[in-house]
């Protein structure tokens, strides 16, 4: 069963958010990729926002750019954690179209918005979600974090010689 959905504005997102779905395999975390564009496929992206927690899904990764409303208009339409990923893509205005379209969504449809083509943390978010009712997945991120330290102390011993 796919547990995290992955959606995107168009086919040009994919080099961004490949880095959300590399970090979930990582985590053994299946995924569901797919292209809803809340322009240009707006009944696509209505059923999927309305049917994805019938399917099993458990948290939405939704990237887009421009005027990037795809992962605002999935946060109103489904009970699920959203987790936005704003894209700069080639129409965009340095990006701050995007985070700002995703980040200042009215009180009552909530949005988590990670940083510009921040799809990796935006993969680490959903996977801490999932961990809060998944032992199995806290425990590889727990690991991963400690990775992480273990990388810095590394770095920093590498300094000092």
């Amino acid at each position: 069963m796919k547990t995290v959905a992955i959606i995107m504005g168009s086919n040009s997102d994919l080099p961004v958010m490949q880095d959300a779905i590399d970090i979930l395999k990582g985590f053994d975390i299946e995924t569901e990729v797919d292209i809803v564009s809340a322009h240009r496929t707006p009944e696509k992206m209505f059923e999927y926002g309305k049917n994805a927690h019938k399917r099993g899904i458990k948290v939405i990764i939704a990237g887009a750019g421009g005027a990037a409303h795809l992962p605002g208009m999935i946060a109103s339409l489904s009970p699920l954690p959203v987790i936005g990923v704003p894209v700069k893509s080639s129409n965009s205005i340095d990006g701050w179209d995007s985070i700002l379209s995703i980040l200042q969504m009215p009180g009552g449809v909530p949005v988590a918005t990670v940083a510009l083509n921040g799809a990796k943390n935006a993969g680490i978010l959903a996977a801490q979600i999932i961990g809060t009712f998944d032992s199995g997945i806290q425990d590889k991120v727990l690991i991963y974090k400690e990775g992480l330290k273990a990388k810095v102390i590394e770095s920093s011993k590498g300094m000092k010689k």
